[in-house]
């Protein structure tokens, strides 16, 4: 028998045992099925619900609302955070995808302080530039380009002024003395 039969036989075994428990659980309760008891649960709320008075939902309904309201207002403060990141990081020239990626570095740099003031978020921003320069506008060094300036796998483009009608009839006349200048 090897191991991979017998981690099958092990977990068919274990979810058999789940689910006489399950159903040994639910005839102790009284009740026939699962649903039975999820049918129970939700009455047993409802009518809780219906117990409480007018004071107590307003009071859970005013509970919710500051919940939400304060959840409302943790995601504008990361938002703000982002924001401020963002903005030093463009002042410093980073744009585009180059400002995503360092804003993602300045966050990482500055997991531990989540609310780091804006001095510490500049000095950090600086370093982040001396380390990846290319982040930020500049480049490391250029590649020089191929001869010619055409693609190195293609032939090099003819450099110079095209010649004029008749210069090669005029030059073989020089050279025989013909045309003397």
């Amino acid at each position: 028998m090897t191991q991979d039969d017998l981690s099958r036989l092990l977990a068919r075994e274990k979810t058999q045992g789940g689910r006489t428990a399950v159903k040994k659980l639910l005839g102790d309760l009284g009740f026939e099925n699962s649903e039975a008891l999820a049918d129970f649960v939700n009455a047993k709320r409802e009518a809780e619900q219906a117990a409480l008075s007018e004071v107590e939902r307003r009071e859970q309904a005013a509970e919710e609302k500051l919940r939400a309201a304060q959840a409302l207002e943790a995601q504008a403060v990361v938002r703000e955070r982002a924001a401020i990141r963002r903005s030093v990081l463009a002042e410093l020239g980073a744009s585009g995808e180059d400002l995503a990626d360092a804003e993602l570095l300045i966050n990482r740099a500055l997991t531990d302080q989540a609310d780091a003031d804006e001095s510490t978020l500049m000095s950090a921003a600086e370093q982040l530039k001396e380390r990846r320069p290319e982040l930020f506008g500049h480049s490391l060094g250029t590649v020089p380009p191929a001869p010619g300036g055409s693609p190195a796998s293609g032939p090099p483009s003819r450099v110079g002024i095209p010649p004029k009608p008749g210069a090669a009839g005029l030059e073989m006349a020089r050279r025989r003395g013909f045309v003397t200048d």
